[in-house]
């Protein structure tokens, strides 16, 4: 994700490196960011709901402006957050709402940012709770993602062992799944380890396509391809 982010005033600026790992938050989680879909036939109302999301997530996401996605991904937060108390046993409309506010934070950028990002936090947790295992556990993908990118103690709640524990789980749910096997690679090239990184990455770029999703398999794909140069280029 290419995130437009406002400048933090300087009285509130975060130190340097912690405020740079913030800001290039969810640049590809957006998310997470977005492994989970379902299929709409024969879906259950909340399924209906979460599909629309989805979809209106992928709009934002691959095809408006840059300059107009943080107002977008806000709006569509609000709706997502009622999708999630009509069906407050569900952990899909969690999962998703998580996704859409990530999605959010990554656009906002800031001390505003992190707020959000801790949000989407307690909406996956919350997913896990009910159900880890829904959508092919993109809340434990999702959730990996933040403890990655998001800076450590004493700015957020950043923890790489955490972030692997969670990444993992989403692969044994999900082997072979294109969102599972981008992020466990970008997690591995953000740890130094590319040549690991670059099995993982093959992986997603071969995945095979989710019915619907092509925009969203589309993207994926592109990053996972620039991200393995980059690890070939090292």
């Amino acid at each position: 994700m290419n995130s437009r982010l406002p400048t933090t005033p300087r009285a509130l600026a975060l130190p340097t490196p912690s405020r740079r790992h913030l800001l290039t938050l969810l640049v590809a989680s957006t998310l997470a960011v977005a492994g989970a879909w379902l299929p709409r036939a024969h879906a259950a109302p909340a399924d209906d709901a979460v599909v629309d999301l989805q979809h209106e997530w992928e709009v934002i996401r691959y095809q408006s402006p840059a300059a107009e996605r943080e107002k977008r991904f806000e709006a569509l937060a609000a709706k997502a957050h009622k999708v999630s108390e009509t069906h407050p046993s569900q952990a899909g409309p969690l999962i998703w709402e998580g996704i859409i506010v990530s999605s959010w934070a990554g656009e906002k950028g800031g001390l505003g940012a992190l707020g959000l990002v801790k949000q989407a936090k307690a909406l996956y947790e919350s997913a896990i709770a009910i159900d880890g295992d829904a959508l092919d556990g993109s809340a434990y993908n999702s959730l990996g993602v933040l403890y990655y990118k998001v800076p450590g103690w004493p700015v957020g709640f950043g923890d790489k062992a955490k972030a692997k524990e969670l990444l993992q789980k989403a692969l044994a749910l999900n082997p072979k799944g294109i969102d599972p096997n981008f992020f466990y690679g970008e997690y591995l090239v953000e740890t130094k380890q590319p040549e690991e990184a670059a099995t993982y990455l093959t992986r997603a770029i071969q995945a095979p396509p989710r019915p619907g999703r092509q925009v969203a398999d589309t993207g994926r794909r592109e990053e996972a391809r620039a991200l393995l140069e980059k690890t070939k280029a090292r």
